[in-house]
């Protein structure tokens, strides 16, 4: 008999500035040596928008505000796979100062700001990839 899994939650913040989008490359499982958008694990008494917000902070400095969500993901691993993690992830559209200058810290390896085409060719998430997908044809008018 299996032990049902409970997924911790997670955010993640999306910030676009003129068709690139802000990622980090990460330093650390679950993601390590992937590129993803700033983001992480809930802290306790943290609302979603709120996890967001500090991660990418924590990850590369910017201050974020208004978070809007744009989708959620149950990123369960294979059912009783050892050492497999379960989150469940809310990713937010963010604004923020578009003089701010993103600086990698905390888990983030590197910071950059990249266009979709760039993204398609670098390894990153399931989730990245259907959020761009999705935010690009957003921002060209295009219905998904």
């Amino acid at each position: 008999m299996t032990t049902p899994r409970i997924s911790k939650p997670a955010s993640s913040a999306i910030l676009e500035r003129d068709g690139r989008y802000l990622l980090v490359l990460r330093s650390k499982p679950p993601s390590k040596a992937m590129y993803a958008f700033p983001g992480g694990r809930g802290e306790p008494g943290e609302t979603a928008a709120e996890t967001a917000l500090r991660e990418l902070a924590e990850e590369t400095g910017i201050r974020g505000e208004n978070p809007e969500l744009f989708a959620t993901y149950d990123l369960s691993g294979p059912e009783g796979a050892p050492g497999s993690l379960a989150f469940f992830l809310s990713v937010f559209k963010v604004k923020a100062d578009p003089q701010a200058v993103a600086v990698a810290s905390d888990d983030a390896a590197s910071v950059g700001w990249y266009t979709a085409a760039e993204i398609a060719t670098m390894p990153a998430p399931d989730s990245v990839r259907d959020c761009i997908a999705r935010l690009e044809a957003e921002r060209l008018g295009i219905s998904a």
